[in-house]
């Protein structure tokens, strides 16, 4: 199990993690509306690099989403007392590991098999 001071570490790191997600978020939101498909207003090469752009940035979201729903269960975990206990086989997660990866859910062994 983790020291107080090293739980308090891990939940500012997280929070600091998911702060700059949510402002990419909110810095990409132009790039991910819908293409408008006026041939009149651009060619349609413009419109296919248009969508490509949006496709992109929808695919850049999802991730971001993903990452934001590992943070947020790293939070649960530490708010339960569960934090830094691999989910398959409940042994301790290396605090060398949580440092690189803080929302990491399962051990090493574990993360191989």
């Amino acid at each position: 199990m983790l020291a107080t001071m090293d739980l308090d570490h891990a939940r500012e790191i997280l929070l600091a993690a998911r702060a700059e997600l949510e402002d990419l978020r909110e810095q990409s939101a132009e790039s991910r509306r819908t293409v408008t498909l006026d041939q009149q207003s651009v060619g349609r090469l413009s419109r296919m690099d248009a969508m490509q752009g949006q496709a992109m940035a929808l695919a850049a979201e999802q991730r971001r989403a993903t990452e934001m729903a590992r943070i947020d269960a790293a939070l649960a975990r530490i708010d339960d007392g569960s934090y830094g206990e691999c989910l398959r086989c409940g042994e301790d997660i290396a605090a060398a590991r949580l440092g690189i990866d803080p929302a990491a859910t399962l051990c090493v062994d574990c993360a191989r098999g």
